[in-house]
């Protein structure tokens, strides 16, 4: 309906169905902030990428041809390549900051390298609801185009079987090997236009690597030196968001240039 917001993300729309779990707030239809007030955290999942298990210093060297293999998902190269350094998952939490009105701190990320469980919410009595199901984006879209009701995938998707052993596994953000989600998070806490800024200098510095202009490494360390020199807006306009994109993107490329010797373009 017109004015409402359904996240097709898998992540937002996993904790959307969840949240569809917990009490609904008086008036509100939207999957957006409905039973925020029973909410204790959000859990948004995340594959690990490609170098999971790696240790900062086994990050070096990483090519192009490397990063752009990701173990579950088949997606475009700079969403590939913001999955094998996790700032895609930064980006998320940005947006589910965002979408369900938590604060950063109260969004969390797990590595689960099965993607079968899409995101969590964890409610105040100590409960926590995930959404299971394949990892296909048909399903998320599909449900984003129905929701609330949920479309009839027989034949398209096939479902989990629950008849054949399986394990599910959980493991905690290596913070130190992959920076970036730390990174998103203080940029939502730093000011409104923070965000803008990160994902302006990420797009420009995944471009530089994936020209061979920049090292894997490189890419979230430009970010972050981008992020770091911003002065941050309070309440800003459409102009100022464009304008502030601007300055960020070509401050990357300035720095992207100087480790180069100056030959980046």
């Amino acid at each position: 309906r017109p004015g409402q917001i359904v996240p097709v993300d898998s992540e937002h729309s996993a904790i959307a169905q969840a949240l569809a779990c917990g009490r609904h707030e008086k008036g509100l239809t939207s999957p957006v902030l409905s039973g925020r007030s029973e909410v204790r955290r959000l859990v948004l999942t995340a594959s690990g990428g490609p170098f999971r298990g790696r240790s900062r210093a086994e990050l070096t060297g990483i090519s192009a041809a490397a990063a752009l293999k990701h173990p579950t998902w088949d997606m475009g190269p700079v969403v590939t390549i913001n999955s094998s350094t996790l700032i895609n998952k930064g980006l998320e939490l940005i947006e589910a900051h965002l979408l369900f009105d938590m604060a950063p701190e109260q969004i969390d990320v797990v590595v689960h390298p099965q993607s079968v469980i899409h995101s969590m919410v964890e409610f105040t009595d100590g409960a926590t609801i995930a959404q299971a199901s394949p990892p296909d984006m048909r399903l998320p879209i599909a449900l984003g185009l129905t929701w609330p009701e949920r479309p009839d995938l027989s034949g398209l998707v096939t479902p989990n079987d629950w008849h054949q052993p399986v394990s599910w596994t959980f493991e905690p953000l290596d913070s130190a090997a992959f920076p970036a989600v730390d990174l998103a998070r203080s940029a939502v806490a730093a000011s409104d236009t923070h965000p803008a800024v990160l994902n302006a200098a990420n797009e420009q510095a995944v471009a530089a690597f994936l020209a061979g202009g920049l090292e894997w490494l490189d890419i979230v360390e430009i970010d972050a030196a981008v992020v770091g020199e911003h002065e941050g807006l309070t309440g800003p306009g459409l102009d100022d968001v464009l304008a502030v994109e601007t300055w960020a993107r070509a401050r990357a490329d300035e720095l992207i240039a100087a480790r180069n010797g100056g030959t980046h373009s």
